[in-house]
């Protein structure tokens, strides 16, 4: 079972090492987006240098260094999905060195009332997917070890915020009205994509997250509303957001 897949008593048969080489240690922290409008923008703002990139069947995405408030930072077109995500983190760690992670992205409201004109700052992330089963015992739920600080920050910068539990799917079209209700009873406030299986692997590793959402379709609905779902992708509030964020951590 997926749940037996914790396994912290043996070693890897493989590494990052095997593809990439020794280990570089060029910044401390990386800023994660999913969205290709963000990162354009990021290239309009910053000098991006390119310093490597992840290989993949599907094309290489390049990983980039640039300088802000003073600091040497990296980032990337991160992979969708919690074990897309996961990897990136261990590879990034290692292609560069980062140990700090600042990711953001869009999620699903399960609760309008609570979201609406509100960051989400993810505090649990109920497992509703395998990466994380591989780097953290079995349990629903994993806990978001700097969601405190996130809060801290956002506090100082006068931001609008919501906290609490999220729910992280890999089959976002099996999102069924039960599933809905049970994660929304828990306390959950949004349904996402990565933030369970990357919290795991950071935990595993001793790497830290920082990471924070915007809700743009909507569940709890009598209909299904996504109207709101380009603007929570690609509007670049987040992009300030996060630099603020990785100027503070």
């Amino acid at each position: 079972m997926i749940t037996d897949s914790f396994d912290n008593k043996s070693e890897p048969l493989f590494t990052v090492e095997s593809f990439a080489g020794p280990q570089k240690h060029l910044c401390d922290v990386c800023i994660l987006t999913f969205s290709d409008v963000i990162l354009e923008e990021m290239r309009t703002r910053f000098a991006l240098r390119e310093v490597g990139y992840k290989k993949n069947v599907n094309g290489n995405r390049p990983i980039y260094l640039f300088e802000s408030g003073g600091k040497t930072l990296a980032t990337t077109l991160c992979g969708v999905g919690a074990t897309l995500a996961g990897g990136d983190i261990e590879e990034l760690n290692w292609l560069v060195g980062a140990t700090k992670f600042v990711m953001f992205g869009s999620a699903g409201s399960l609760n309008r009332e609570a979201t609406v004109g509100r960051y989400v700052i993810p505090t649990e992330a109920y497992r509703d997917e395998g990466m994380s089963y591989h780097y953290a015992p079995p349990a629903d739920y994993i806990a978001v070890k700097n969601a405190d600080r996130v809060e801290a920050i956002f506090r100082e910068l006068g931001l609008p915020y919501v906290s609490g539990r999220v729910w992280t799917t890999d089959a976002f079209y099996r999102e069924t009205r039960n599933q809905f209700e049970k994660r929304k009873t828990e306390g959950c406030l949004a349904v996402e994509m990565e933030v369970a299986g990357v919290e795991a692997v950071c935990d595993f590793y001793g790497f830290e997250l920082y990471d924070f959402l915007v809700t743009g379709d909507v569940l709890d609905a009598p209909v299904y509303e996504n109207d709101g779902l380009h603007g929570a992708n690609h509007d670049l509030d987040k992009l300030d957001i996060a630099l603020e964020i990785a100027g503070r951590i």
